[in-house]
């Protein structure tokens, strides 16, 4: 063989024993070995998880709530001293006095005929007011929130006069609306629908703030799919608004029976002060303190906080399992 047919043989050889181009490919492969044994692009997210460590190991969004405000202890401090300067040495103070001269002494002044009929019209009257702004301050909390006419705003905001205005102007006002000179014709003076009326204007508030908020937020949809099926209004009410205003309904209910047991201002001009009949305790508090009588006036005392008491926490109590109640449906 020729020097020329060699070196064509060993040209054609070349590639075949060789093949630079195609086995270094298959037998690096680099770009597919780095990613399986590196995986530096999965690796790091898996073994540091930099991004979800940081949140789990501080938790600060959650550890500054947790922590209070500043001063944690001398806030919550101050906070007892004052409720107990406020709220529970005034207490304190009348539950001494009431049994000062002993537990007979309280109980002669709380079962003395005079005083037992006292405490039954007030707590007729404060339930009868309570009961009217139960059924009135619903409907006026359901029409400022659910209705658009003129004069609204100055609507709301006479909601909350009786809290603003002095009780005795209150008093002097149905005194005059209402008395032997009523320009309307109906004379309510010395009679317990006068006290009822009087209790009702200061109450009023508290039943229309507690309900108006949560008829705010109310989902207006759960409403309107209830009436696509075919439920009148009565039903939508009954059966879907009520059991949820019902709690809130409660909570104004307590506060406005808790504030008419202990109204005095409101009542002392158009009651007329007739004992076992317009007479509520607040009044007989005031004679028997004006008549030395200290320690029968505390002891009074003592009964209508037991009475507003217990009427708190019985209503509380049923307008949180309500409130559960709704939430778990």
């Amino acid at each position: 063989m020729s020097t020329t047919e060699r070196s064509v043989v060993g040209r054609r050889r070349k590639p075949a024993s060789g093949l630079p181009g195609k086995k270094r490919p298959a037998s690096g492969l680099p770009g597919k070995k780095r990613p399986a044994s590196g995986l530096p692009g999965k690796k790091r997210p898996a073994s540091g998880l930099p991004g979800k460590k940081r949140p789990a190991s501080g938790l600060p969004g959650k550890k500054r709530p947790a922590s209070g405000l500043p001063g944690g202890p001398l806030t919550l401090g101050t906070v007892l001293l004052w409720l107990s300067i406020i709220v529970l040495l005034p207490l304190a103070a009348v539950a001494s006095r009431s049994l000062s001269d002993g537990p007979g002494a309280f109980l002669d002044a709380v079962t003395d005929p005079r005083a037992l009929a006292t405490l039954r019209v007030t707590v007729q009257v404060s339930v009868a007011a309570t009961a009217v702004n139960v059924v009135m301050g619903t409907l006026i909390a359901w029409v400022l929130v659910r209705d658009d006419f003129p004069g609204k705003g100055i609507v709301n905001a006479l909601i909350d006069l009786p809290f603003a205005l002095p009780t005795i102007v209150a008093s002097l006002v149905l005194l005059s609306l209402y008395g032997p000179m009523s320009p309307v014709g109906i004379t309510l003076n010395a009679t317990k629908a006068g006290v009822i009326v009087a209790l009702a204007f200061v109450t009023l508030p508290f039943v229309v703030r507690a309900v108006q908020p949560v008829l705010i937020e109310l989902d207006r949809e759960v409403e309107e799919a209830a009436a696509s099926l075919g439920a009148n209004n009565l039903v939508v009410f009954r059966r879907v608004v009520l059991p949820v205003l019902l709690p809130s309904i409660l909570s104004g209910a307590g506060l406005a029976f808790s504030r008419a047991l202990g109204e005095f201002g409101s009542v002392v001009l158009i009651g007329g002060n007739i004992p076992g009949d317009t007479q509520i305790a607040s009044q007989l508090i005031r004679e028997q303190i004006e008549t030395d009588q200290p320690v029968d006036a505390a002891a009074i005392s003592v009964v209508l906080l037991a009475i507003a008491f217990v009427v708190l926490f019985v209503l509380r109590v049923s307008g949180n399992r309500l409130a559960r109640r709704e939430a778990q449906r």
